[in-house]
């Protein structure tokens, strides 16, 4: 449960249009959308409704230079321990250990140096291109290789052979202020690293290849141990295709251009990457684009073996206090993200393993999926982004989280999408970077809005399952939420409205805060109140009076309440909700398809009046009725006050009503503790007992 609120608009839980599951597979492909909200969410990312390697295609460009190409008339340098010579025609400086190159043009390296160093300092605009045949190179006081000055530098790795790079940990500069080189690989200019070869850098001192302009790779494998960064670009970080694994004590590959909104990118094409940094896997400075490729990432050690839960006994509505002993936080120094962006993370195809200690995939405005296949496990969010979250398909897999998706606005198009939290599932609030302990409901509640218009959606979480400071909506796909057991959370959990108008929609869990859909919804729900806790993998279903099943379904978690929305439900029909025994059909994610229920102990015939219909064991019931529930929503024009939560301060004086609320709003803005806050209820008469469920005096416990 996040900073969330104090008064809600409830109505059913919400259920997607089909039982089938909505999903695309992991290949981008961008239609055009008519969709108000998906054209929103597109408004609100730098790619809109482009594929994402399109916007790559717009972005780097590549010459026939940065690809592997064979070689002839070079000069060729050979290394010998201690000295070097050289020959053909080309501008070649040897002093010592020190090789200097000094004109662009082809360069084909071989043998080994100790403690020495290969400058390029052209005077001229051409192309450096040094083609490493079998090196092994070593500087105890610098960069092995230092591109101090060339239009372009293309490093070639050679078919079949091992190439290494390693410097000391303690660099020599001429000058006191000077910073420069500060990588193994290091160049001032466009740099390039392309061919079949292996490139092995040891970045004892610092980073391992570093440009302080464009850096393209287009092949080859790398290999990178760094002391601080791996792979570094200041204006660009390209990568066409390659195998680069990195150990990293810093991060893993990252831009650095924060001057310039228009650089900084980090556009990825292909390869395959193995990654483990100390702090983020990915960074960039700007946007993060990425089409394809095969990544592992672990960062900040991995996420940890358990994460933080929030089963605690805040009051419903009530901040939460950041956890000082939490494992899964990092300081404000340090940064250990999966993937991370300023401005976007773009995805639109590959295939992700991450597992990081905050969130796995971040940026600080948008991120936009499109195709892939994500498996996340974290110690904070599995999905951050501060401003816009949209899906347009993929398949995404939370394994661990804390909050599993959250931003401030969340539109899930399309995509098969799996989320387990010991937090909120799907969390809508706004704020910046932060977990979801302390992500607070902006003042502009009606710009958040989780909106799912397709795919399939499977939820388990400890807290809220669908929770939103603001509203949701719903037109089309599958959800499944398994909700919490504890009373302080809902399956569903909003401020403002729920509206839904197409696909199936089934959320199971605790009936404490449980909240149904909206009254406005242009399609009905159901929703189910136990008298006692109906132990996991009870079978419900619910038929029509055909007795043709509309929805079997078995709950994963304990459970008290059912919420169910199908396009099935129509008005002034006749179903049955039969709940017990056990179920023929497959079964995903507790839901059954082609189930029948066999051997069932309670039924309840009832009859859909109104958009939302409330029952119990008994069968219809009024809203409220079943005793559960936290503050009502905002109430009605006719003065009436709301509540699909059961509106347990009913009885209470309009007067005292007001007082509760203002206290409840002192608290969860932070002006009074909790405690605090107990104590001035209990002098209104009003209780707020283990287990955050308020009670008047006389109620049963």
């Amino acid at each position: 449960m996040k900073n969330s609120k104090l008064i809600k608009v409830a109505t059913p839980f919400m259920m997607c249009s089909a039982l089938l599951f909505a999903c695309s597979d992991n290949t981008e492909e961008v239609k055009t959308t008519s969709d108000p909200a998906v054209a929103e969410a597109e408004s609100l990312s730098t790619i809109g409704n482009q594929e994402i390697i399109s916007v790559i295609n717009e972005k780097v460009s590549y010459s026939d230079d940065d690809f592997y190409s064979e070689w002839k008339n070079a000069t060729s340098i050979k290394l010998n321990g201690d000295s070097a010579s050289f020959d053909g025609n080309g501008g070649v400086v040897i002093d010592g250990s020190t090789i200097t190159i000094r004109t662009s043009g082809v360069y084909e390296i071989s043998g080994k140096l100790n403690d020495g160093q290969i400058i390029v300092n052209a005077e001229d605009e051409g192309t450096v291109r040094l083609i490493l045949n079998g090196v092994e190179i070593s500087s105890s006081t610098s960069a092995p290789i230092f591109v101090e000055k060339a239009e372009k530098t293309v490093v070639s790795l050679e078919d079949g052979t091992e190439n290494i790079l390693s410097d000391g940990e303690n660099y020599v500069y001429e000058n006191s202020d000077d910073d420069e080189p500060n990588a193994a690989l290091f160049s001032k200019d466009d740099l390039t690293i392309n061919g079949d070869g292996t490139l092995i850098v040891n970045g004892n001192y610092n980073n391992g290849i570093a440009s302080k302009d464009e850096l393209r790779i287009t092949s080859g494998t790398i290999q990178i141990e760094a002391v601080d960064d791996g792979l570094m670009g200041r204006d660009l970080v390209a990568v066409k295709d390659g195998e680069i694994s990195i150990t990293a004590g810093g991060d893993g590959i990252k831009s650095t251009n924060d001057k310039d909104a228009s650089k900084a990118i980090i556009a990825i094409e292909g390869g395959s990457f193995d990654i483990e940094a100390a702090n983020d896997g990915i960074q960039a400075e700007t946007s993060l684009l990425i089409a394809d490729g095969d990544f592992t990432i672990t960062a900040g050690g991995g996420s940890p073996e358990t994460v933080e839960t929030n089963e605690n006994n805040r009051m419903p509505g009530m901040p939460g206090e950041t956890n000082t002993t939490t494992t899964s936080t990092s300081t404000d120094s340090e940064s250990t993200k999966g993937l991370k962006a300023t401005v976007e993370v773009a995805i639109g195809g590959g295939s992700f393993t991450i597992d990081s200690l905050d969130d796995a995939v971040h940026s600080n405005n948008s991120i936009t999926i499109t195709g892939g296949e994500l498996n996340l496990a974290t110690g904070d969010d599995g999905i951050h982004a501060d401003t816009s979250i949209l899906t347009k398909g993929g398949i995404i897999d939370v394994t661990k989280s804390y909050e599993g998706i959250e931003s401030k606005s969340i539109t899930i198009a399309d995509g098969e999408i799996h989320v387990n939290a010991t937090d909120d599932g799907i969390n809508i609030g706004g704020g910046n970077d932060g977990s979801g302990r302390d992500f607070a409901a902006t003042e502009n509640a009606e710009e958040n809005v989780l909106s799912i218009n397709g795919g399939y959606i499977y939820v388990n979480a400890m807290g809220d399952g669908l929770d939103s400071n603001g509203s949701i909506s719903m037109t089309d796909g599958t959800v499944i939420v398994s909700g919490p057991s504890n009373n302080n959370n809902g399956a569903l959990d909003y401020d403002q409205s729920f509206e839904i108008s197409g696909g199936l929609l089934i959320a199971s869990g605790s009936s404490g805060m449980a909240m149904a859909t909206s009254e406005e919804s242009a399609q009905s729900s159901i929703l189910m109140t136990f008298t006692e806790t109906q132990a996991a993998g009870t079978v419900l279903q619910l038929e029509d009076s055909n007795e043709n099943s509309i929805v079997t379904f078995a709950p994963d978690k304990d459970y008290q309440s059912v919420l169910i929305s199908s396009p099935q439900l129509t008005k002034d029909g006749s179903y049955k909700l039969i709940s017990g025994g056990t179920s023929t059909g497959s079964e995903t994610d507790g839901l059954f398809t082609d189930g029948t229920i066999q051997g069932g102990s309670n039924e309840v015939e009832f009859t859909v009046s109104d958009t939302v219909t409330w029952l119990n064991e008994s069968g219809l019931t009024e809203q409220g009725a079943n005793g559960f529930g936290g503050m009502g929503g905002p109430g009605n024009a006719e003065g009436n006050p709301g509540g699909s939560r059961g509106d347990m301060f009913a009885d209470l004086d309009e007067e005292t009503r007001q007082k509760v609320q203002s206290i409840m709003d002192q608290q969860r803005n932070g002006t009074i503790s909790q405690e605090e806050a107990q104590e001035q209820l209990s002098e209104l008469g009003v209780e707020l007992p283990f287990g955050g469920q308020m009670k008047e005096p006389g109620q049963p416990e």
